[in-house]
């Protein structure tokens, strides 16, 4: 079921009624029936999948913390479990990756072959319940978080259908507490939950899926186009990713904030990032803290070695990239972001000194400008691997990005009308013109969201200001959403 659906629009009244006519001993029963209900419309079976995930979770957790901190048998507990977890995300997300590059080696070599392919369709979400179960499962092993003993409130912990699908991935000591409080309706949460559900659905159905159609045109068959559609096509897709993810999350957190439950804040307006490192500290938060505290603190542990934490962090990204989807271009990716991080350590120290000589510091407002700016053009370029069907497809398009723009850029010059053929070409005018003032829409609000979150502001506004946003976005998803149903990106993943 995707929440851009009309069967979640029945779906999610129904469970917000149910959920506050119900006694509270009966609520996570009713949470976890309609959790699994809402996974299992995609495919029944894989049910089962998020079934034995919770089972080998709540299981290890329960052995970790039944033995004493010294005992040996608490590691083989962990690993255990944790192995579960690995092997049924291998098996269904990794096996057919690496099964294919296998074979692709040996046929390179004439050598002999003969593993099979093993077709199953990629379970929705199984990367974001897998790290949550994970997350829990360390926790209880370091110390730092009681196992649950309540095997019903542990599996709505693994499968609380809001952040189920694409996250945000939540950490067992936020949000298991929650499932055992008494949660009372109130007015005021429903409608800062609304407010956010309905930001959520304006930017996934008018900006993310109407940009998708000329980013998908592109991206789709490369060899049609040149440089200045490659170049349009990748930074309409970084802002289509942004709000087609960011979209999601809205919604996320805003259906739980409705049934009473708070959700991590998962974006803080990463686009007005100044540099990578901070940029990964606003995008996609839940999965950069995992990454941090799971992976790459006990990789670095307390070396201060500069080689090893090179190693580890590109490790860490190219991890990242691979946990985003089994294919050679998101390793390309993350590992290409993670040495923008590197670099960007290891140049700190030059790049201050040349910005005190040029005297760019006296100038704070244009400096922020060009790190932003310079910033955003590292992201899009590395996106192009992300979005890029194989790493052919990608060097192809990096390599033609300058092809045809001098030609264009005189056009443009002479403000001649064919400067904008190579962008509007199979598609109308005005399809892309609304794709672009929704993003301007977008960047104003980036800059409302400094101070507050969306919905906070929307809160403050005077009664007859604040219907009258509301009525803009409801019409402006009327009139130029796509109600085509498209899942959302990170669905996949």
């Amino acid at each position: 079921m995707l929440f851009n659906s009309l069967e979640f629009l029945l779906f999610f009244p129904l469970v917000t009624a149910a959920y506050f006519l119900c006694p509270h001993r009966f609520r996570w029963a009713l949470l976890l029936a309609a959790s699994y209900y809402f996974y299992m419309c995609w495919k029944a079976e894989y049910g089962l999948l998020l079934l034995a995930s919770t089972l080998a979770g709540y299981g290890g957790g329960l052995c970790i913390g039944t033995l004493p901190q010294n005992d040996s048998r608490r590691h083989l507990c962990l690993t255990v479990s944790l192995g579960v977890n690995l092997a049924i995300l291998f098996a269904f997300k990794y096996f057919n990756f690496f099964n294919d590059s296998f074979r692709t080696l040996f046929n390179h070599f004439n050598l002999f072959y003969g593993v099979p392919a093993f077709n199953v369709l990629l379970p929705v979400g199984i990367s974001f319940y897998t790290f949550q179960t994970m997350s829990y499962l360390i926790d209880v092993y370091r110390g730092s978080q009681r196992p649950e003993a309540h095997f019903g409130k542990f599996a709505l912990y693994v499968s609380f259908f809001p952040q189920l699908v694409a996250g945000p991935i939540e950490r067992a000591a936020r949000l298991l507490p929650q499932f055992s409080a008494v949660h009372h309706f109130r007015f005021d949460r429903m409608c800062s939950g609304l407010r956010l559900m309905l930001w959520g659905f304006f930017k996934k159905l008018v900006i993310a899926d109407r940009l998708a159609l000329f980013v998908n045109a592109v991206f789709d068959q490369p060899e049609n186009w040149q440089g200045i559609s490659y170049i349009v096509a990748g930074i309409l897709f970084g802002w289509q990713i942004y709000c087609d993810f960011s979209g999601y999350s809205d919604i996320a957190i805003g259906a739980a904030r409705v049934l009473g439950f708070d959700l991590m804040r998962n974006f803080n307006r990463p686009f007005i990032s100044r540099s990578i490192t901070e940029f990964w500290q606003r995008w996609h938060i839940s999965l950069s803290t995992w990454l941090r505290d799971y992976l790459y603190l006990p990789l670095c542990g307390r070396s201060t070695s500069k080689r090893w934490w090179v190693i580890s962090l590109l490790l860490v990204f190219m991890i990242s990239g691979l946990w985003h989807g089994a294919a050679w271009t998101f390793i390309a990716c993350g590992a290409l972001h993670g040495t923008y991080l590197i670099l960007e350590y290891l140049s700190f120290n030059t790049r201050r000194r040349w910005c005190e000589q040029t005297g760019l510091k006296k100038h704070p407002r244009f400096h922020r400008f060009i790190n932003i700016a310079s910033t955003l053009f590292l992201l899009f370029f590395g996106w192009i691997f992300f979005r890029a069907a194989d790493i052919r497809e990608a060097v192809h398009i990096i390599r033609n990005l300058p092809t045809g723009l001098p030609a264009w850029l005189n056009d443009v010059f002479h403000l001649r009308r064919a400067a904008l053929a190579p962008v509007v070409v199979g598609h109308t005018l005005w399809e892309l013109l609304i794709g672009v003032a929704a993003v301007t829409v977008m960047e104003t609000v980036q800059l409302i969201h400094d101070r507050q979150g969306i919905s906070e502001f929307l809160a403050e506004r005077p009664v007859w200001c604040r219907w009258l946003i509301y009525y803009s976005l409801i019409m402006t998803i009327l009139v130029f959403g796509r109600f085509e149903v498209v899942e959302f990106i990170y669905f996949q993943f």
